[in-house]
């Protein structure tokens, strides 16, 4: 593991991590767009972190701290790289980044139909929280 570099993406990163998460992600969000992750990485230039190896990106997830609470985004890594440790390590990587800023918990945005990220997710220690609901409403539109 020690060619794997975890770092903030750059502005000139963004529309390479865009193009990542079609082959990477599962789903899709409403802020998958050049001016969404433009408008996250003006306003936190360390949330979204990049894993990359050899300058290959291998890895994303978005940490986003708002002060309060942790949130973890867009966890991914390159099909062809998974079962490597890429994941746990931007996992460390978001976690020290939360420990860093005074977080005390980190939640995950994880989809229910994912089960292949569900073993991931719980091997880094999260598990579903049975009492939340997650509740959205589209501000656009």
């Amino acid at each position: 593991m020690s060619d794997l570099h975890i770092g903030p993406a750059s502005v000139t990163d963004l529309p390479a991590v865009l193009e990542f998460w079609k082959g990477a992600a599962k789903g899709t969000s409403i802020s998958d767009d050049l001016a969404g992750v433009e408008r996250l990485h003006a306003r936190d230039p360390r949330a979204l972190l990049l894993a990359r190896r050899d300058g290959e990106l291998v890895g994303t997830v978005i940490a986003g701290f708002d002060g309060w609470r942790c949130h973890l985004y867009r966890l991914a890594v390159h099909p062809g790289r998974r079962r490597q440790g890429i994941g746990s390590a931007l996992l460390a990587a978001a976690e020290e980044r939360f420990a860093e800023l005074g977080g005390r918990r980190s939640d995950a945005m994880v989809l229910d139909g994912n089960a292949q990220a569900h073993g991931a997710w719980e091997a880094g220690g999260y598990h579903p929280q049975d009492a939340w609901t997650r509740w959205v409403k589209p501000l656009t539109g």
